[in-house]
């Protein structure tokens, strides 16, 4: 009877060892698709910043996309017995058993580049974008401040649409127009959609007042700032570059090139970079340093530091400093959000077109 229980132990081990195969592939599904979803958003905020960071040292920007991400897992399992016959005493047994478990993954990349890519980075937001994105739940603030150059004339640092100016942009009466419009917004009081109207056989994107509000002083104040006619409950969006009209809002896009550059002037360069000559150091016309943060406000600050950041959203190593997005900052992680988003929107159809860089990550 003794010499039955090795088989049966080694019987057991086996078993246990070889039945593990069942719950593998549940347990790596747990395990690895949180992991590979945080490390590629993580990712892409810190590409993100990046980015801005090179434009505000006048640097290319470059974006690597990651395309699909496959892994594989190979188990297997040892057992191994032994038996000896010691002179004083019984029969004994040595019984090793081994499992071990592989993961091999594989990450496809691919740069956004070409002349597709490099006309999409280039061209004016579409107005349809910007309803898009008002309709998605964005502040009707952020959005303008982002994406829009010039409302009826008012500019909104069209300077800051490109590198860093030497000179001290226009942007006051805009930015006060679009607080009203937020506080508007805010109140339930405005709302961006179609028109009735049609142009061209396509809906006219417009913007709408209550009438509870058009007799309201924000109102009174924005009508006087955009030089329209009070009164009116609706004024038609339209893209063009003249300073539009009393009974409708001309808009000036920025480009995504454009909206990147207004947002990297956010970029805190170390004090000693910026006596170097690193990047450029706008002045008011006393001779005064600008604080370019009088322009981008709220929506987003980056920081800069010479040690690691101990709290941060994103942070990247550039030109021997840390930068980084505070993480308790929630308006400059919401602007990285959009800016995302804008990126996806005007990138998301030639992902695909650009030469593919698989790389099989053994362990």
């Amino acid at each position: 009877m003794r010499s039955a229980r090795p088989g049966i132990w080694l019987g057991g081990v086996l078993l246990a060892a070889t039945g593990g195969c069942s719950v593998v592939g549940p347990a790596s599904v747990r395990t690895g698709r949180a992991s590979y979803n945080v490390a590629i958003q993580q990712t892409a905020a810190e590409q993100l910043l990046l980015n801005l960071v090179r434009l505000r040292y006048r640097d290319a920007p470059f974006t690597l996309e990651v395309v699909s991400v496959s892994t594989s897992y190979d188990l297997s399992a040892s057992v191994s017995g032994s038996t000896s016959l010691p002179e004083s005493a019984g029969k004994s047994y040595g019984l090793a058993a081994g499992a071990s478990l592989a993961e091999k993954p594989t990450v496809t990349y691919t740069p956004l580049q070409g002349d597709k890519f490099v006309t999409q980075l280039m061209s004016p937001i579409d107005v349809s974008t910007i309803l898009l994105l008002y309709h998605s739940g964005w502040s009707v603030e952020r959005i303008f401040a982002v994406a829009v150059q010039s409302l009826n004339g008012l500019p909104n640092a069209p300077s800051a649409s490109g590198p860093t100016p030497d000179r001290v942009p226009v942007y006051e009466d805009f930015a006060r127009a679009i607080r009203l419009l937020r506080a508007l917004q805010v109140g339930g009081h405005l709302t961006l959609g179609h028109s009735e109207a049609a142009a061209e056989g396509k809906p006219v994107v417009a913007l709408r007042l209550s009438q509870e509000a058009v007799e309201s002083k924000e109102v009174a104040e924005l009508c006087q700032l955009l030089g329209l006619d009070p009164g009116r409950t609706s004024y038609p969006l339209t893209a063009s570059v003249g300073g539009g009209g009393k009974d409708r809002l001309a808009i000036v896009p920025r480009s995504l090139m454009g909206s990147l550059f207004y947002i990297s002037q956010a970029v805190e360069a170390p004090p000693s970079d910026r006596a170097r000559g690193l990047v450029t150091v706008t002045k008011r016309p006393d001779g005064s340093e600008f604080d370019w943060s009088a322009v981008t406000g709220d929506l987003i600050h980056i920081h800069s530091s010479a040690l690691p950041p101990g709290r941060a959203y994103a942070r990247i190593w550039y030109r021997g400093s840390w930068f980084y997005v505070d993480d308790a900052d929630l308006s400059a992680k919401s602007t990285f959000m959009l800016l995302m988003q804008l990126l996806a929107l005007q990138a998301g159809d030639i992902k695909s077109t650009g030469p593919i860089l698989t790389l099989p990550v053994g362990r």
